[in-house]
Order: structure tokens, then C-alpha cells, then sequence
């Protein structure tokens, strides 16, 4: 098996590399060491959802919008992914199918619009 620097190493050590890269707004390089460990471990949110941000942050919005997808369908009360979703969807201008989307990360995160 030929590995790169991308998916060298352990999933810690990969989640940590991936970190990192966010973290210096490399966020291409972030996707690429995260999309194989989300590929490894697709069960996991964590891994998942920071690919959807730097997908985000790289303006890859459709891929965003699949990995973001797939958390909601799997946790719908995952307040995050359906904040981002909604951002991602208004980023496309498909304000309408967001407007769900925040208005269920807004109540989750216990902001309460007026009555």
C-alpha cells in the first residue's frame, strides 16, 4: 500500500495532522488528510464535521452540503452540522432550504425568535 503524508500515520495522529492544517487555513490540505479517515471511520461525527468546515472554508460547498447531509440525517439535533448546513446553503443562495436548517441550530442553541 503506497500512503502519502495525507494518510500516514494513526486516525489520532491523522486527526491531529488535520488540525493542524485547519488551524493554518490550509483547509485543502485539511480535506485530504479527512477524507480518508472519514472514509476509515465513517461512524465518527467528529472527523465528518470538521471535513464538511474546511470543504466550507475552501468553498467545495456541495461537498460541504453531502458531509453535513449525512450528519443531520444520522443526529438531527446535532446543532452544529445544521448551523453549517444552513450557512452552506445560503452561501449557495438556496435561502429558502436554509432557513430550516438555522432556525433548528438557533432553537438548539436555545435562541428563542419572539413570540
Amino acid at each position: 500500500m503506497d500512503t502519502t503524508y495525507y494518510d500516514h500515520g494513526t486516525h489520532a495522529e491523522r486527526w491531529e495532522r488535520a488540525g493542524m492544517f485547519f488551524d493554518a487555513k490550509d483547509y485543502a490540505a485539511a480535506a485530504r488528510v479527512l477524507g480518508s479517515l472519514v472514509e476509515e471511520v465513517p461512524e465518527q461525527t467528529a472527523p465528518r464535521l470538521l471535513l464538511a468546515r474546511a470543504y466550507y472554508h475552501s468553498a467545495q460547498l456541495r461537498r460541504a452540503e453531502a458531509e453535513l447531509r449525512i450528519i443531520v440525517d444520522r443526529d438531527p439535533v446535532e446543532h452544529y452540522a445544521q448551523l453549517m448546513l444552513g450557512r452552506t446553503l445560503q452561501r449557495q443562495g438556496r435561502d429558502a432550504e436554509a432557513q430550516p436548517h438555522l432556525r433548528l441550530a438557533a432553537a438548539l442553541g436555545g435562541e428563542f425568535g419572539e413570540s
